[in-house]
């Protein structure tokens, strides 16, 4: 472990904010610890600890990540990218009740007439989570437009509304749309309504102005299947190609720094209306799916789903990848914890651990 990048990136923090007299200080000490101890044992190679309560805040880092530090965030990029869409909402662009094939309109037959943006939004379309050719079309280095093209083609497994399943291909459909609408590349789209105006400056879907040295590397080992599960001859299109770094996946392609993903979080906990109006963000942190299924915001976890339990009201996301970001209302507080581990390399996680510790601190 890089101690001296944790002591100096910790103890500016502790200096110049009273978070951790407001907080339980054994908690956060305890979820310090938690990485510390995973650091120091080499079981994850860099992370970075982001709380935020009200106006104050405390960053702490491990291993050789600093506080502006770059990771590549998996599906934590799906509220980001779906909160692009919701600029289009805010302009009547789109209704939640509009049926997809009226952006698409090949994507009909078989059920697919009627599923509607809020299903996409909401995974419960129908469409799987990952393509029967995910792993083909990451080895030819296809362009985002072929996931799409396949997608459309993918045979819905059940009735639009009936079943909640998790859909990274929902998701990238419901993006599609914002391409349609807006006529601008969805990198450079994400980019001018969520990073700039949210002052995100540590934050790119792909690689944007950064460049792959930039972004920290993932632990392959247990990664996720759809990433190469951890496959030394998947390397040239895993989650450290320079392929899937640049590709921008709207489900799992995006990069940026803890206290990013805290500035994005606090637009819906503050209702801030830098991004979308605080309407909108009220919505988006709503669940939307009827009693028996798992309850979903757009785009968001919601409640129990949303990370360690804190209140009805918490909202957030993680990613394979090893990531974890929750904000709670109630507490009005938001927990970022970053890591470069794959999230099933171990259970229990430790960003999930020390996210625990981060809710009862706040409890």
């Amino acid at each position: 472990m890089n101690r001296r990048t944790f002591l100096q990136c910790g103890l500016a923090a502790s200096m110049a904010s009273p978070l951790l007299a407001v907080l339980k200080q054994e908690r956060i000490d305890d979820a310090i610890g938690v990485l510390d101890k995973s650091v120091a044992s080499g079981q994850i190679t860099s992370a970075v600890l982001h709380v935020t309560q009200r106006k104050t805040s405390v960053t702490r880092c491990f291993g050789p990540a600093t506080e502006n530090s770059m990771f590549l965030l998996g599906s934590i990029s799906k509220p980001i990218c779906v909160t692009a869409l919701m600029t289009l909402f805010d302009q009547k662009r789109f209704q939640l009740d509009d049926p997809l094939k009226k952006f698409i309109p090949q994507f009909t037959g078989d059920g697919r007439d009627k599923v509607t943006i809020q299903h996409l939004l909401t995974h419960v379309s129908g469409l799987p989570d990952q393509l029967l050719d995910n792993n083909t079309l990451r080895k030819n280095h296809a362009p985002l437009s072929e996931f799409v093209e396949n997608t459309i083609l993918t045979p819905l497994e059940f009735v639009p509304g009936s079943k909640y399943q998790y859909s990274s291909m929902g998701i990238m459909l419901a993006i599609e749309v914002a391409r349609l609408i807006s006529g601008v590349d969805i990198l450079q789209f994400v980019d001018r309504t969520v990073f700039q105006p949210s002052g995100m400056n540590h934050s790119a879907l792909g690689l944007g102005r950064f460049t792959i040295g930039d972004m920290v590397p993932c632990q392959t080992e247990f990664a996720a299947p759809e990433a190469g599960g951890g496959n030394p001859t998947a390397k040239d299109w895993d989650w450290n190609s320079l392929y899937w770094r640049k590709l921008g996946a709207p489900w799992g392609g995006a990069h940026a720094s803890a206290p990013d993903v805290a500035k994005f979080l606090a637009e819906f906990l503050e209702e801030r209306g830098n991004i979308v109006k605080p309407q909108t963000a009220r919505l988006m942190v709503k669940n939307h799916n009827p009693q028996g299924l798992t309850p979903r915001g757009l785009g968001l976890d919601t409640g129990m789903s949303a990370g360690p339990k804190n209140s009805e009201r918490t909202f957030g996301h993680s990613g394979s990848t090893g990531t974890l970001a929750w904000a709670d209302p109630m507490s009005e507080t938001i927990c970022v914890v970053l890591t470069s581990l794959p999230a099933r390399a171990v259970t229990p996680h430790p960003r999930d651990v020390a996210g625990t510790l981060v809710a009862a601190a706040v409890s």
